[in-house]
């Protein structure tokens, strides 16, 4: 995450500094276009104890104003609260594509800092309406586009802003130079509700007093598929040719400023790229390649004029989420040729991205390349499309060589999942390791969270599950980069909270949420993924209710209130309407616990009940609408979800629940079902007094299993935190460190280098996250950090596993600051280090041990003045602990097994 400190002073005797400086959840965004944004800053390097009291926050034109303390825009006065984030502008209407200067002077117990940081507006629509949507009308040929236009900048030029929306990709280059390093961009979207556009700073590009000129490559996206699918993205509503609109706006010294725009002016030619498909890959003739067509003097003469097109419908908006970009290139670890001539390139851990090819051809010599994410038994790249989702091929490139020399190639309107490589037709002298490299291409989110232990498996899961997030996080949060690409709703849901724990993944979820809205039925229901072309209309409670669940990650993780007050109309309907269709109460739902171990290889629900899944969860939505109407000050209607979600859970329990057995089961279970106890216990469902029975089940059933897992996504993430919360930590660390089938250590023994579809060794995809929220439980109950209030401002520490672990750590970023717990043993007890943001407060609970036996440099705990309310929680010891950094000793371990 990017660090402001344009400006920063402290007043008094503390080094306070604010930091983190954000308008939108975005530091110095270039595009902003909501009507009131809001504020956020970070205090850092604050004394121990000290408290926000106050800020101000002053809004000008201009650096001056600000540091001559004149703002000419707003001030807020000083405000007395304790709020450093989520604080909405209240001045007069911003002008369009402008720069605002903004100051906050934040006030705490230990004294004032203040720090200045800008902000920039989109481009109003009177502005955009000097940009037309252009491109190539339907002429048979699948070529991406070329489009280039040469233009005057006068001189005395200050400041270049383009902003660029496009119906699929479009790449931008400014006399040769690539405008930004955004590649995949813009993000997609229900491109009949919304269109994304992008702003980028180009003023270093572009030369005053003479002539420019700028290039567009355009790329079909999942606007312009044409290549046939199981989902129908080829027959989308928006489906059409790929298009751009884009506008140049050119500011001069003297204040003055002049639009450049797509429209008739341009011209057209086909481009090297036959065809580019998200899915199938790309077909490149480098015979065709027009280079420097993004100079001046660069002869289009053949070229045609462009074609202005029909606007897609949605509304224009600024992309907040951050662009895909290239994050890592990897090196080849190794290269294999195989009997047919063909080689293959292994890289060291499952991607999603791209290969770059460095190889020397003659003219007309075509390579192909195979993606996968593993090989064949003939050590072939294993590319199979087993379930014909795709008409026309899957993950495979086509290069075909000018012969110049030695030629660069990769791919740039498509991404794969792949470990390797295959590359058919080499030309001449067998390959380096570095002909072949890999680039890691993702949404450019921050990783914020941090784990580690003394346990190696459990390291190897905390990594594999953030990088396999990450390979999933393309403008959406997808479910497998090889084969799907597609937003499914249920696994964004299992996965929010992980998300935004350990990445800075506020601004992406957000725009999926409206994606989730967008892709609505005429009922107001939501459908399987989101964006969505038409397809995936079913009833499915436990994937749909990512819709009420994803707001509320996104409240509790980061405070946000204004997810949920944009939302809560729609999501208030969707949950009436699933209750109305809930007979007695009890819900139905096409999917269930999906891919549990005894399930197909390449899916299925798990052999249970589904009505349970559906009406735990309807039950779930209805007890979190509930507190978000409660949250947003709708009382009558927080009384309506409340009642509705007493009448689900008597119905659940009237259902479902056996009471000679003391357990869960429906129709058709086979045995004892461990996520109908987990979804029961963990949603709250079971009556106060048989919980230790339900939990004795869970035990047995999970021991019926030989301490086994038996979940899919849904019980999975639920199953260890359940199990500790109900003082079964024991079976949770058995569970947790199997390394037989089914388990993660399973999946690692074999080889693994990130997630799995599922716990089955021929699991279709290695690149699928939703089995992965074992990490929730690597925080919350290993090292003992979680949320206790929205935002984090209650901090729970609260290790479990103290007695099985040597040493555990984890940190994340919360809306206040960075919090953080360590604890580790020592000869002569426990060593803790806890830090706690200014505006937080941490609620702190260590195992069995006595006030005495803590100390701080010496010095008993009890005698901190920073130190709360030290008192007995049973066996253990429970405090508060206000802003700061500390450092305890407990001389009465819990010995690890």
């Amino acid at each position: 995450m990017a660090l402001l400190m344009r400006m920063s002073v402290a007043h008094g005797t503390s080094d306070l500094q604010l930091q983190h400086l954000a308008v939108e959840d975005q530091v110095e965004p270039l595009a902003i276009d909501t009507v009131s944004p809001r504020f956020a800053w970070i205090v850092t390097n604050a004394p121990r104890g000290a408290a926000p009291e106050a800020y101000r926050i002053e809004v000008a034109r201009s650096m001056s104003a600000l540091v001559q303390d004149h703002p000419d825009v707003w001030d807020s006065g000083r405000v007395t609260s304790h709020a450093s984030f989520d604080i909405a502008y209240a001045g007069p209407q911003l002008a369009p594509s402008s720069r605002y200067y903004w100051k906050v002077i934040a006030r705490t117990s230990a004294g004032e800092a203040s720090a200045i940081s800008w902000f920039e507006t989109g481009p109003s629509a009177q502005e955009w309406s000097h940009a037309a949507w252009v491109g190539k009308l339907q002429d048979g040929s699948l070529a991406a586009p070329l489009l280039r236009r040469v233009f005057e900048v006068k001189p005395g030029l200050e400041s270049a802003r383009l902003y660029v929306a496009a119906g699929g990709y479009a790449e931008v280059s400014i006399n040769g130079q690539a405008a930004s390093d955004a590649v995949l961009s813009p993000d997609f979207t229900d491109y009949d509700k919304r269109v994304l556009y992008i702003a980028h700073d180009v003023t270093a590009l572009l030369r005053s007093g003479t002539a420019n000129a700028i290039g567009i490559e355009l790329g079909r996206g999942f606007y312009g598929i044409t290549n046939p699918d199981v989902w129908h993205w080829e027959k989308a509503p928006w489906h059409g040719e790929p298009r751009v609109r884009a506008l140049l706006k050119l500011c001069y010294v003297d204040n003055r400023c002049e639009f450049v725009g797509t429209g008739t002016g341009w011209h057209v030619q086909d481009g090297p790229t036959l065809l580019d498909d998200v899915y199938g890959g790309e077909t490149y003739d480098a015979r065709r390649a027009q280079p420097g067509f993004d100079t001046v003097t660069f002869d289009d003469h053949d070229w045609h004029a462009v074609a202005v097109l029909a606007a897609p419908k949605g509304v224009l908006q600024a992309q907040r989420e951050p662009p895909v970009r290239v994050v890592q290139t990897l090196q080849a670890t190794a290269v294999t040729k195989l009997h047919g001539g063909s080689y293959v390139f292994a890289f060291p851990r499952v991607i999603a991205g791209w290969a770059t090819l460095a190889v020397q051809g003659r003219t007309g010599d075509t390579v192909v390349l195979r993606y996968g994410e593993k090989l064949l038994p003939d050590g072939s790249v294993d590319d199979r499309d087993d379930h014909h989702y795709f008409q026309h091929g899957l993950q495979t490139d086509r290069i075909t060589f000018a012969g110049h020399g030695v030629e660069h190639w990769h791919s740039h309107f498509s991404w794969k999942g792949f470990r390797y490589v295959q590359v058919d037709g080499w030309p001449g002298v067998p390959p380096s390791l570095g002909a072949v490299t890999a680039q890691v291409l993702h949404s450019d989110v921050q990783v914020v969270g941090h784990f580690s232990s003394s346990n190696a498996l459990l390291n190897w899961v905390h990594t594999a599950a953030v990088d396999t997030m990450l390979n999933n996080l393309y403008g959406v949060p997808t479910d497998t980069p090889m084969y799907e690409k597609n937003g499914w709703t249920g696994d964004g849901m299992l996965g929010a909270d992980m998300m935004l724990r350990n990445l800075d993944a506020t601004t992406l979820l957000i725009k999926w949420v409206q994606d989730i809205a967008d892709a609505r039925n005429a009922d107001g229901a939501p459908l399987l993924i989101a964006p969505n072309p038409g397809w995936g209309d079913v009833r499915a409670p436990p994937w749909h209710a990512a819709y009420v669940l994803v707001p509320w990650s996104l409240y509790w993780q980061r405070g946000d209130r204004r997810v949920l007050a944009d939302h809560v109309e729609g999501m208030a309907h969707y949950v009436d309407q699933e209750y109305a269709r809930s007979p007695g109460g009890i819900a139905d739902t096409a999917l269930g616990d999906w891919v549990s171990p005894g399930t197909p290889a390449d899916g299925g629900n798990a052999p249970e009940d589904k009505h349970i899944a559906a009406t735990a969860y309807l039950y779930r939505m209805a007890d979190t609408m509930a507190q978000i109407e409660h949250v947003l000050g709708n009382d009558n209607h927080a009384h309506h979800f409340d009642a509705m979600a007493v009448r689900v859970r008597a119905a659940f329990n009237q259902r479902f629940f056996d009471p000679a057995k003391g357990l869960y089961c429906g129709e058709g279970d086979d045995g004892v079902r461990q996520t109908h106890q987990l979804l029961a216990l963990g949603f709250g469902l079971v009556p106060t007094t048989q919980r230790t029975r339900v939990a004795d089940a869970l035990v047995q059933a999970v021991h019926a299993h030989d301490d086994h897992l038996d979940t899919g996504a849904l019980g999975t993430k639920l199953l260890l935190p359940v199990l500790t919360a109900t003082g079964h930590t024991d079976l949770a660390w058995m569970v947790a460190t199997q390394t037989s089938f089914p388990s993660w250590g399973y999946w690692r023994a074999n080889g693994a280098t990130s997630l799995w579809e599922h716990w089955k060794l021929d699991a279709r995809s290695r690149g699928h996250y939703f089995l992965g929220t074992i990490d929730d439980w690597l925080f919350g109950d290993v090292a003992g950090l979680r949320p206790l209030a929205p935002g984090w401002q209650r901090i729970g520490i609260h290790p479990a596993l103290t007695a099985w672990v040597d040493h555990a750590e984890a940190d994340t970023l919360t809306p206040y600051g960075r919090a953080a717990v360590s604890w580790s043993h020592e000869h002569d007890g426990l060593r803790w280090e806890i830090e706690v943001p200014v505006g937080s407060i941490a609620e702190v609970r260590m195992p069995t041990a006595k006030p005495e036996a803590i100390t701080e440099s010496g010095q008993r705990l009890s005698t901190s003045p920073w130190l709360r309310d030290l008192r007995a929680c049973g066996a253990d010891i429970c405090f508060e602990l206000v802003s700061g950094r500390y450092r305890f000793n407990q001389s009465e371990p819990s010995h690890p097994h």
